[in-house]
């Protein structure tokens, strides 16, 4: 069984070497769709019964590990030194340096890495990460999944 978790973040970032309107520092209203396989949980007066995990704590597990990290913060790649050493020179900046460039699918890619090991059978019920969608614009995302 496969269930579907959706959170939205708000992020800035920039692609250095892109030849069009991204190479400058703009932001997104990013979502995130998080989809999880496992089995039906089968146990009576347990609270998840029914269940492959309840929403509720997919979405703080997905906040806690990600979403508030990246919320609000300034996605910039490690090696876009200038914007990096900006962003530092900015008192209590919430910003995220990574090792790739902030592109959907780089950041679909580092979410799914994150997040992956956090969902891992929490219910004992063979429950993993099955796929992570990361829409940048509501027309365009990139999904990184489980091969």
């Amino acid at each position: 069984m496969l269930i579907t978790r959706r959170l939205e973040f708000d992020a800035g970032h920039r692609i250095p070497d892109h030849r069009s309107q991204c190479r400058h520092l703009h932001g997104h209203r990013y979502a995130i769709e998080i989809t999880l396989a496992g089995e039906i949980i089968s146990r009576p007066g347990d609270a998840a019964n029914g269940m492959v995990m309840d929403f509720a704590e997919v979405r703080a597990l997905a906040r806690q590990h990600l979403v508030d990290a990246w919320d609000h913060a300034f996605l910039v790649h490690a090696g876009d030194l200038p914007v990096v050493r900006f962003l530092a020179s900015l008192p209590e900046h919430r910003t995220v340096v990574l090792d790739c460039v902030p592109t959907a699918e780089n950041l679909a890619r580092e979410a799914f890495r994150i997040l992956d090991g956090v969902y891992r059978d929490t219910y004992g019920n063979q429950l993993q990460l099955e796929r992570v969608r990361l829409y940048e614009t509501p027309n365009c995302w990139a999904d990184a999944s489980r091969d």
